[in-house]
């Protein structure tokens, strides 16, 4: 029987999402886990893979297990063993079929900057001294949806078959203190939301003009963007999918 499982995580503490060599990550902490309790060797697939310091306030992921009747209890027992930085939030049966990756129809993610010092940001913000010109990265963020091929905001060395995604919203709000960026699309490139916002900040502060902006993305070169912003003021915040793949 295959379920969901709807976690949240700080990524402070975490080379990232995916279980690699050498480096703590939440996927091998969240399986060591599950294993442990359901006393079977579990393993996870993940609706897609965050960076090393990059928060999720929802990542689904899907496991295979025998019927289980008591969700809400097993829910809590891993929460009880899980370290106080990653939670389960539910779990529920989905279809045989049913993939965390594949059939996920969007993703959302959210970037935090925070315009003060604060002790209680250092970790979740990232921290800039001068309010850029919010009205044009929002003019350059709506020219995002006129575009499909992003490999100018994606990490050089990677494996993917395509660069393009669909971006369905980007946009700035600030609200009192802190700078919020929000964007969703069908799909993700490895580094493209942090090298966006990066990109973003050089025209709200008048470093990058939007004509340039449009030569970025069109020249595919990640060596014409800018600067990514850093990990810590990345969060994915959502995570969608059609009802019909519960069971």
């Amino acid at each position: 029987m295959r379920y969901f499982i709807e976690i949240a995580y700080k990524g402070k503490n975490y080379h990232g999402w995916q279980t690699q060599p050498e480096a703590i990550s939440v996927q091998e902490v969240l399986e060591k886990t599950m294993s442990t309790i359901l006393r079977k060797e579990i393993k996870v697939t993940g609706a897609g893979r965050t960076d090393a310091g990059v928060h999720a306030k929802q990542l689904f992921a899907h496991f295979d297990f025998d019927e289980i009747k008591e969700l809400r209890e097993l829910r809590f027992k891993f929460n009880s063993l899980l370290p106080k930085d990653i939670t389960v939030q539910s779990i529920f049966r989905v279809k045989e079929n049913a993939h965390a990756r594949f059939n996920a129809l969007e993703r959302e993610y959210e970037y935090k900057i925070t315009l003060i010092k604060s002790p209680f940001s250092e970790d979740f913000a990232h921290l800039i001294h001068y309010i850029p010109n919010i009205d044009l990265m929002n003019s350059a963020a709506k020219e995002l949806l006129n575009y499909k091929n992003f490999q100018c905001f994606s990490r050089s060395k990677t494996d993917v078959k395509t660069y393009n995604c669909k971006i369905e919203k980007a946009f700035w709000e600030l609200k009192e203190s802190e700078l919020i960026f929000t964007i969703s699309a069908d799909r993700f490139l490895r580094n493209m939301v942090r090298a966006i916002v990066g990109t973003l900040l050089d025209v709200g502060f008048e470093k990058t003009s939007l004509g340039e902006f449009h030569k970025i993305i069109k020249s595919k070169n990640r060596s014409k963007a800018g600067t990514s912003a850093p990990a810590k003021g990345l969060y994915l915040t959502k995570v969608i999918y059609s009802e019909n793949i519960k069971y």
